[in-house]
């Protein structure tokens, strides 16, 4: 639901707020409470917010933790951040 749609629907519930029930209500103000929360500077088009919803769902992140991530691997991959190495004498799991 885009931002546009959300206040539409706050807005519209405010006019005829005797005839809302109250979990709608609680739905509408949950769902303008995740998109505030989930809000940042940054407004990508539809698909590029669709795709961040995904992969931040996928990597068990939020959304602005998913962009940080992101930018920081393709910083890293390009030579503008110091790449992390792994430690050479650490303990590592698995099979190599």
């Amino acid at each position: 639901m885009s931002t546009t749609d959300t206040a539409a629907l706050l807005e519209d519930a405010a006019d005829r707020i005797a005839d809302i029930s109250r979990a709608d209500l609680q739905i509408m103000f949950r769902r303008a409470a995740l998109m505030l929360r989930n809000s940042g500077s940054i407004a990508f088009e539809d698909d590029m917010e669709e795709a961040l919803r995904d992969l931040s769902g996928e990597f068990g992140m939020t959304r602005n933790n998913m962009i940080r991530f992101i930018v920081r691997e393709w910083m890293e991959k390009n030579t503008y951040l110091p790449v992390h190495d792994l430690d050479e004498d650490g303990e590592v799991d698995g099979n190599g």
